[in-house]
């Protein structure tokens, strides 16, 4: 992040051109990125997800709702996301509360999976202790008999989650560590003010 580097005022907009900049760099999972969630208790979490849709409101991503992480977002709806971008010396940090995407948009995106995929969101009891591979596998027969011919419905236990950022955090790895870091944080107005980091 060169001193006169232009960054948009938009933090989404500054997102955008950056993730960008991963595609089109045919960087491998460009999307994944850490989620860190914590219980009431503050005990903290932290798992890779896929980012699957970006818009003016929050990162969207998609999961069982009876797993670990899930559970930790009904006790405590804050999280954060970092994104690695290594061979761009690049990492993006976002932090904010974790809301429920509407229904609607949840069965958009499930009925665009691959069917495999599909099958898997009812097969998998997410974070349950199971017997063994072969009771995994067993269901995920059974679940493909069962809707042998037919679409596959999205199970009312798997959707999408929106975070909602308040504060993100551009970094751009610099020359004797002076890296480089650009906070948009949203002010009392509701506004994006701008700051830069101390690396």
């Amino acid at each position: 992040m060169a001193e006169n580097q232009q960054f948009d005022p938009n933090p989404f907009k500054q997102f955008a051109h950056w993730f960008t900049d991963a595609e089109q760099a045919e960087l491998p999972l460009h999307n994944a990125m850490t989620l860190a969630t914590a219980s009431r208790a503050g005990r903290p979490s932290a798992r890779m997800v896929l980012l699957k849709e970006v818009d003016t409101r929050g990162f969207i991503f998609y999961t069982n709702y009876k797993g670990r992480k899930a559970q930790e977002l009904k006790e405590n709806p804050y999280a954060s996301l970092v994104f690695y971008w290594q061979p761009l010396s690049r990492q993006v940090r976002v932090e904010g509360v974790v809301e429920m995407v509407a229904s609607g948009e949840s069965d958009r995106y499930f009925a665009s999976r691959p069917r495999g995929h599909q099958l898997e969101a009812h097969a998998s009891a997410q974070s349950q202790v199971i017997k063994d591979r072969v009771f995994l596998e067993e269901q995920f027969v059974a679940f493909t008999q069962t809707f042998a011919d037919q679409e596959i419905p999205r199970p009312a236990h798997w959707g999408g989650y929106r975070l909602i950022p308040d504060t993100l955090e551009f970094w751009q790895q610099g020359e004797y560590r002076l890296h480089d870091r650009l906070r948009y944080r949203r002010d009392d107005n509701n506004q994006w003010a701008i700051e830069r980091l101390a690396p």
